[in-house]
This record gives structure tokens, sequence and C-alpha cells, in this order.
């Protein structure tokens, strides 16, 4: 055998195989198509990131001569940025995280794999809302564990599932959600609902990872307490800045039990060492100044109305059969096709059409959404949504007659 007739495959990790992975970079290659209007990745608008400021920021932070913004950070995260996090929880979520109860991340993505590293052994239970956020159905994965899907409705997460589970003796070691604005589903889970989650996972032992990457891009103020602040004994927070601050730097945070963060410390010396100091030392002046909260009011204008225009759109073009769910925050609506379409068929139809949406199979783990979509508004311009909702719909459109004349 030479070389070149080798294959790597077979030497690849057996935790590997199975479909982990990929489906990240198949969403940025659909986002990145620039010749389509672009329903497919979350990502933020351009129009948001701070420019001329960073300048001024850079320049402040070399002229003060403070080599620790050019060098490694300790593992859990620079002191002065972890000061301006966790007063920034204290005042949004009405509680302030105490010693040793935060750390700062290379972004949510990474938040997920640390507690998989910190928690997960092969064929351990975790449970996540179906659909639910990609990266984490990967992250998990990646260390094998078997993944049990919770339904969802316009409330969020069905606490009445997630009993019937635990009582059956289905204890995860960890539950994943995304309770505001979710990604992909688009809802909120209601307060009720919120309190009874920290009561069952206190009563049944389990970690609760709760994803905050949309909390605060709400277009009619809070959705309720974070899980965070009312169970912060079974509760780790994971939040990021990539939809806040600009992606650019890869920084969020994990605030939970001291023993926990502890432990995602270690994992994460194995994994980056540590944020980059530089990215820190960025969100941190730009902070204190007031112009994050000053981005994020901005921000969440933007995202209102274009969220507006789409469901405007929606309703106008959208042939009968299809339904889709009516955010308040965040990026996204979940779209339902009519009975017999195949999304992943439709975007490749869609995509020559000059339209991208993401479909639905990637957000379950467990082979289900091939009649959904995910529709991103976020990075869309005003004049183009409703024109690329109507290249979608006639797309559906057309599918719907040809699945209807095979089946008389």
């Amino acid at each position: 055998m030479t070389v070149a007739d080798r294959s790597w495959a077979e030497k690849f990790a057996a935790r590997t195989r199975g479909g982990v992975g990929g489906g990240l970079a198949s969403i940025l290659a659909l986002a990145g198509d620039k010749k389509a209007i672009p329903f497919a990745g979350g990502f933020p608008d351009p129009s948001t990131f701070p420019e001329h400021e960073l300048t001024d920021l850079v320049r402040g932070i070399i002229d003060a001569n403070d080599s620790s913004a050019l060098q490694y950070a300790p593992t859990g995260g620079l002191p002065g940025p972890l000061d301006y996090i966790s007063g920034r929880l204290g005042a949004n979520e009405g509680r302030t995280p105490t010693d040793g109860e935060l750390m700062i991340t290379s972004g949510t993505i990474e938040a997920l794999e640390l507690a998989g590293k910190a928690f997960l052994d092969p064929g351990d239970l975790v449970m996540v809302e179906a659909p639910t956020y990609l990266g984490a159905i990967m992250a998990f994965k990646s260390f094998q564990a078997d993944l049990e899907a919770l339904p969802m409705d316009e409330g969020g997460l069905q606490i009445e599932a997630l009993e019937a589970s635990l009582a059956d003796g289905r204890i995860p070691k960890l539950l994943y959600t995304i309770p505001d604005h979710q990604n992909p589903g688009g809802v909120s889970l209601v307060a009720d609902r919120r309190e009874r989650l920290v009561e069952l996972a206190r009563r049944y032992g389990f970690v609760i990872v709760e994803d905050v990457a949309y909390r605060e891009l709400s277009f009619h103020g809070a959705t309720g307490a974070c899980l965070w602040a009312l169970g912060p004994d079974v509760v780790v927070q994971a939040g990021t800045f990539s939809k806040l601050f600009f992606p650019g730097v890869r920084l969020g945070w994990a605030a939970g039990p001291p023993e926990i963060v502890s432990q995602l410390v270690l994992a994460k010396q194995n994994t980056d060492q540590c944020a980059g100091a530089l990215g820190q030392r960025l969100l941190e002046d730009y902070g204190r100044r007031g112009l994050l909260d000053r981005q994020i009011e901005l921000s969440c204008e933007l995202y209102r109305q274009r969220c507006d225009l789409m469901l405007a759109a929606l309703g106008e073009h959208m042939p009968n059969g299809v339904s889709w769910t009516r955010p308040r925050g965040g990026f996204f609506s979940w779209v339902t096709l009519p009975p017999g379409l195949d999304a992943a068929e439709l975007a490749v139809v869609a995509q020559s059409r000059g339209v991208t949406f993401v479909p639905g199979a990637p957000f379950f783990p467990d082979g289900r959404g091939a009649d959904n979509l995910r529709l991103s508004y976020s990075r869309v311009e005003d004049h183009l949504i409703s024109e690329g909702v109507r290249r979608l719909a006639a797309v559906i459109e057309e599918a719907t007659g040809r699945s209807r004349g095979g089946e008389s």
C-alpha cells in the first residue's frame, strides 16, 4: 500500500464515528453563500459590531503599558474582566457570583464541552430539549453520552414529560436547556416551569446546564428569572458575548457551584488553557464605559424589526399547512412543513433559487425533524426578508403539489 492509497479513517477514535461533528461546519457553509438570501446561519449583523471604539480601546490598553492584555491569562479569567462580568450578572439577574462561582470561557460551546469533559462517561444520560442547539448535541455525543430528547411547546420544555421520565428512573447527569428565545425553536420557558425545573433538579440530583446565549436579546422585556438565579446550587449557566459584543472575540462565561466551576477550570487547562487576554480586556473596557449596554439596546431594536418583517412575510406568502413559531427575542423562527415534505431536499432546491435555511433534522438527537426547518432573520437586510420568504414559500408550494400528485 502506498501513502496515497492509505485511509486514516480506521485509526480515528470510536467516539468520533456515527455522525458526530460536521453539522456546524455545514451550517457555516450555507451561511457563507454570498449569492443567496441568508436565513441559514445564526450570525449577529455586522452593523452591530463596534468599530471606531475598538481602535480607541486597543490604543488605550497599549498606551497603558499593561502587558497582561498581551500575555497568557489565568485559566479562570483575568481579575478585571471577571469582576466586570460578575457585576453585570448581579445587575441583570439579581444575584452576584460568590468566590469560585464564575469563570471565563471561549464562548458557550466551550462551556458545553467542558461540562461534558467534567461530567460524562460513556453511556451517561443527558437530557436535552427537542429540538435543541446542534452544538450541544455534538458536544455531548462526543463524550459518548446517551441523549434523551424532551418535547417542547410554545411555553418551552414540557416539564410533565421530564417528570414522567424521572419517575421511570431515567435520571440524567445533565439536563441542557435554552430557556430564553431558544435556538432553534424561538420559544421561551414560562416562569412556573422554571421553578419546577429547578425543584426537580434538587429532588433527583442532576445538574441543569442553562444556555443564555440569547437571553439579553429580548424584544419585550425579561422572559422570567434565569435558572441560575433560581437554583445556584444545581445550575451551571453558560453565556456568550458572541451575540452581544462580537464573535471575533470568543468570550463567554460559566457560573455555577464552586465545586463544579473548579472542575471546569481544570478541564479548560487541557482544552485551550485560557481565553484570549486581549479580548477579555477589550470586553471589560468596552463594558465599563457603558458601550455594551447601548450596543445591546440597538441590537434588540434591529432584530425586533427584522423578526416582525419575517413574521409578516410568513403570514403573507406561506401556503396552507405550514406553521411557525413567533419569537419574542433572539434570532430564530422554527417552521413546520406539511406532512410528506423533507426539509433537506427542499434546502437544495431553495439554494438554487437564491435562499438558504437550515433543515431541522440536525437539531434532534434521535433522527426526527425532517419536516422542520430553522429560519434566522438576524443577518438578512430588511428589504430582502419578504423576497427570501416568497422564494422559500414557492419552493414549498411546488413540493406540496408534487407530494399531493404522488398520493393520487
